[in-house]
């Protein structure tokens, strides 16, 4: 297991927040924490820790007033750390090659691979032959409807009919390096992680996955490194110290590699 952190950028701050409360209408979002630190700080912080493997998320949309900001906050962070931080957030075909340009490791991608409620094939060719296969991250964030987990795309907003299975993770893997997974319902709310998902993780092993969602004590990494196996790694946001939370970002750093 390894410790992913990262740098979600919403109304041109780094912020947490309530994953599911955020709406594009009135670029409005439950805010956990409002950072008075640019994308630079934070991306400075992780080179300095020597963690790798990290993601940036743009939370507003393009042709939102706050999207520039957003990509000058995200830019930042990308020429303080070239090649150690993962992007995402209303990346497609025809812009995927600029954010790498700008020092991306990887770009991250849900919305466009999945398209009225299915996976477009088409699409997803299309990123591959843009970027290559090794440097595409396909975020397979989730909500539970129905007592299942579907993904869901435009900014966790919209439920796609795509169930998150071990079938569809291993369909999907052939096409990318790696997968996100954010566990929408508890994201941002520090009360547990989404035991399911890290069961679902566990029994999955082809391409790494990085979980997200409600972690908020060192007891959830642990129960986390069981239920998964060992297999997830995980990011951490609003329970961090360094985003107004209780958990030790030091202490996490110095535990993480010893995690099994």
């Amino acid at each position: 297991m390894k410790f992913r952190p990262c740098i979600d950028i919403h109304n041109g701050s780094v912020k947490q927040i309530v994953g599911s409360s955020l709406s594009d209408e009135g670029n409005s979002a439950k805010d956990n924490f409002v950072s008075l630190k640019g994308g630079s700080y934070y991306a400075a912080l992780y080179k300095e820790k020597g963690l790798n493997g990290g993601h940036i998320i743009i939370l507003n949309p393009e042709g939102s007033e706050y999207y520039n900001a957003d990509l000058e906050t995200a830019f930042d962070a990308l020429k303080e750390y070239p090649g150690g931080l993962q992007i995402g957030g209303g990346i497609n075909d025809k812009n995927a090659a600029m954010f790498l340009d700008k020092g991306a490791s990887h770009v991250i991608v849900t919305s466009y691979v999945f398209k009225n409620g299915i996976i477009n094939y088409d699409n997803l060719g299309k990123l591959v032959k843009a970027v290559g296969k090794d440097r595409l991250v396909l975020d397979l964030s989730c909500r539970k409807k129905d007592n299942r987990y579907f993904i869901v795309t435009d900014r966790w907003q919209k439920f796609t009919d795509t169930k998150l299975t071990i079938e569809t993770m291993k369909q999907l893997s052939k096409h990318c390096d790696e997968f996100l997974i954010h566990a929408v319902d508890v994201e941002g709310k520090a009360n547990g992680i989404e035991d399911d998902i890290a069961r679902l993780i566990g029994e999955f092993d082809d391409i790494p996955v990085t979980y997200a969602g409600g972690i908020h004590s060192f007891a959830d990494i642990d129960k986390l490194g069981t239920l998964s196996c060992g297999r997830a790694d995980f990011t951490i946001g609003s329970a961090l110290d360094i985003f107004g939370g209780q958990m030790s970002f030091d202490e996490v750093c110095k535990r993480a590699s010893g995690v099994n």
